[in-house]
């Protein structure tokens, strides 16, 4: 029925249609047609609405020019294989099963939309059809497990610089792996692996970034404490440039952190801070921990300074910006 709708649309490009026309066409009551108009905006679609003039498609949902982002790719590695999914409950669950079916490093997931992008502890990620970048990266570094964070946190580091060349955004990166513009959030990355004899076999990194959302595209509760670069820098972004600039920007990351180790990643994720020399607020299994963030340590953990003094080091969790 979706199909047919729009095709009555294609029939009469920037032109309204009314209700009722549609209604004796498709043989459907006008209730029905508001259903399946709400379900293409659902899939990206933006219809204006007008009292006695009907419906007008204003615009089609943005979709993955595959040939254009393979063409301007700089990377060895790095997307060199892409699957591209329309509607998907997750990226990361289909990259896990590409590694199980011999899915090389380096290999990507691109999805238009996901109803089930996750977020880190388990919480759900907004990822609405065409507007946003929803992707998975296979990555099989030979590391041991316990490395896990200061991927992530390279992860954040490559995220952020590349925003930052195609965007032109005042970013920043709130520990562990939060970007913020102006306090709201702008991205997500989850990083989930799987290890032997305490080495990893791989690591998926999930990357979630709201690119050209609009404010009335984000739930009531999420519009004060999240935000889209389209709305930040006052246009749409290209997703295609972006998502090779932070390839490339990873690739290269990657390769300085295999060869040199945390030092240099960290001394960048420390550069690009909102979080350093800021009062903080935290959760432990010990009890809420209150101070100033200090450094990142070499493992990752956030050194926090106490108002006694005392030096306590945050290995994972939410912290609260005061």
């Amino acid at each position: 029925m979706n199909k047919r709708i729009l095709e009555l649309f294609q029939e009469s490009p920037e032109a309204y249609v009314s209700g009722e026309e549609i209604s004796r066409r498709l043989n459907v009551s006008r209730t029905a047609i508001w259903k399946h108009i709400e379900e293409l905006r659902s899939a990206g679609y933006e219809f204006e609405a007008a009292p006695r003039k009907g419906y007008r498609l204003l615009s089609k949902p943005n979709t993955w020019q595959v040939n254009e982002l393979l063409s301007g790719l700089r990377t060895k590695v790095l997307g060199q294989k892409i699957h591209v999914y329309g509607e998907v409950e997750s990226t990361q669950t289909i990259a896990h099963a590409l590694v199980a079916s011999g899915a090389p490093e380096g290999t990507l997931v691109l999805a238009e939309a996901q109803t089930a992008g996750r977020g880190r502890m388990g919480r759900a990620w907004h990822s609405p059809a065409g507007k946003g970048i929803w992707m998975s990266l296979v990555l099989t570094p030979r590391i041991p497990v316990f490395f896990m964070p200061q991927l992530t946190l390279l992860s954040a580091v490559a995220l952020c610089r590349s925003i930052q060349k195609v965007c032109q955004v005042d970013i920043g990166i709130k520990w562990p792996n939060d970007l913020l513009i102006k306090g709201k959030k702008v991205s997500g990355i989850l990083l989930e692996s799987s290890g032997e004899d305490e080495r990893l076999k791989y690591v998926i990194a999930g990357i979630g970034i709201s690119v050209n959302l609009k404010t009335e595209d984000y739930p009531e509760e999420l519009r004060n404490i999240a935000t889209s670069l389209a709305i930040e820098s006052g246009a749409d972004i290209p997703r295609e440039s972006l998502v090779q600039a932070f390839l490339l920007e990873f690739e290269e990351l990657y390769a300085l952190y295999l060869e040199k180790g945390f030092a240099p990643i960290r001394l960048l994720w420390e550069a690009l801070s909102v979080t350093l020399k800021r009062p903080i607020r935290t959760h432990t299994p010990s009890g809420v921990v209150e101070g100033i963030a200090d450094s990142l340590d070499d493992s990752g953990a956030l050194t926090v300074i106490t108002q006694a003094g005392e030096k306590i080091k945050i290995y994972s969790g939410d912290i609260e910006l005061k």
